[in-house]
């Protein structure tokens, strides 16, 4: 399937909550961010995941700080590899597909991306804070 057949199958809630997964979620940002300018992808993108969280029946599910975070993440690594097509990105990102202890970890405390905050509004990176509060 093309990026935009992807985003359009996503959209009309063609997709079964069982068989989309944390890949399958970066695939769809990669394919929101190869098809439109970056904002009005990341207001698709997150618009489409709090439909299909509630269409599952989890709509608390939705993760407002790690939608975003992993969104301008991919957006970054698309910009810094210039890799145009998904094949390419997602081999030379594999770091992008490890859910638990993931790329976020190195950003972000666990405490803090399970907030009820974070799940409702975007949070900014807290781990240098740790760094900063240390001995």
């Amino acid at each position: 399937m093309t990026e935009v057949e992807i985003i359009r199958a996503f959209e009309a809630g063609l997709v079964s909550g069982d068989s989309f997964h944390h890949a399958d979620h970066v695939h769809l940002a990669f394919a929101y961010l190869s098809t439109f300018p970056v904002f009005t992808a990341l207001e698709r993108f997150s618009s489409a995941l709090k439909r299909f969280a509630a269409a599952n029946g989890k709509p608390r599910l939705y993760n407002e700080t790690v939608t975003c975070a992993y969104f301008f993440l991919i957006n970054e690594r698309i910009a810094r590899t210039k890799h145009s097509n998904w094949e390419e990105f997602s081999a030379s990102n594999t770091d992008l597909f490890v859910w638990r202890n993931g790329a976020l970890f190195h950003y972000y405390r666990a405490t803090t991306l399970q907030s009820d905050l974070a799940k409702n509004v975007f949070i900014l990176p807290d781990k240098y804070l740790e760094s900063e509060t240390s001995p």
